[in-house]
């Protein structure tokens, strides 16, 4: 049996699928009830990482664990390397965790410096382990649906300024082979997208795919960061913004991880966007 947390999120939900349809059993995690039926082979448990004795009884006789951390366990006081100890205790052999690319490339930041915790406490556990750090997700753009759909309008910051975001689902699928295929273990993957691309252009692709036209607007810094401490840690804001005003040469590397582990090379913006069009109409 294999446990999934965040597993009705943009990661969480393609994996729980995939594992389901490679025939694994699935144990969903996620802070609130699933907002759509699981999969057969799957059981969706309701449980809070940031109460980590909670999952005890989750991970009891589970054979791997993917960990996947929410904005907030990003916080410097989080206590999320407790449920590796949980994962060792309960019998899970093998641990799969959904880090960052900041850790490596912004190793000083606040929330890197965090998760850089949460990784040493997981090679340390004695587990087999892989590490999956990923750039800009593509589905960030979701935060734009509201005002696409209501006013044909972007608002982003650093417009100009672009970086390899990668799709979701790859990231999924890099987890699911990790997760259930020991090759992997003891690797670090680092997971972009095919391409650099600006907030502008993805503006555009979206536009492109609604057939409307859609207006950018471009906020300061200060307001994106008011904007984006609504939903994560100041540090974690602090930390992101860095990344996306000024890249740096590691940040705009196209990686070769993705096609290193699935065959394939990554998925394009314009084709999260065709998945995903109906959350901007």
């Amino acid at each position: 049996m294999i446990v999934v947390t965040g597993a009705t999120g943009n990661v969480g939900r393609p994996l729980t699928q995939a594992l389901a349809k490679a025939g694994a059993e699935v144990t969903a995690v996620s802070r609130h009830a699933a907002p759509v039926p699981v999969p057969a082979r799957v059981r969706h448990v309701s449980a809070d990482l940031a109460e980590p004795r909670g999952l005890a009884a989750v991970l009891e006789g589970a054979q791997a664990l993917f960990l996947l951390l929410s904005g907030e366990l990003h916080a410097p006081e989080s206590r999320v390397a407790d449920v590796i100890g949980l994962a060792a205790a309960g019998g899970v052999r093998r641990v799969v965790l959904l880090s960052s690319q900041g850790v490596a490339t912004r190793p000083l930041g606040p929330s890197r410096i965090a998760m850089r915790a949460v990784e040493d406490a997981l090679r340390e556990s004695g587990l087999e382990w892989a590490v999956l750090r990923p750039g800009g997700f593509a589905s960030n753009a979701l935060a734009w649906a509201e005002s696409i759909r209501t006013r044909r309008t972007v608002a982003a910051p650093f417009g100009d300024v672009g970086v390899p975001v990668v799709d979701p689902v790859d990231i999924a699928e890099v987890a699911a082979a990790c997760l259930l295929d020991g090759r992997h273990s003891g690797g670090v993957f680092e997971l972009t997208g095919p391409e650099v691309i600006t907030p502008r252009r993805q503006a555009e692709v979206i536009a492109a795919s609604l057939g409307v036209p859609v207006r950018f607007h471009e906020p300061t810094g200060e307001e994106a960061k008011a904007e984006m401490t609504r939903f994560v840690p100041p540090e974690l804001a602090d930390d992101t913004l860095d990344i996306i005003s000024a890249p740096n040469a590691a940040e705009l590397r196209i990686s070769p991880d993705v096609e290193r582990v699935l065959g394939r090379g990554p998925r394009p913006f314009d084709s999260w966007v065709a998945r995903n069009v109906d959350a901007f109409r």
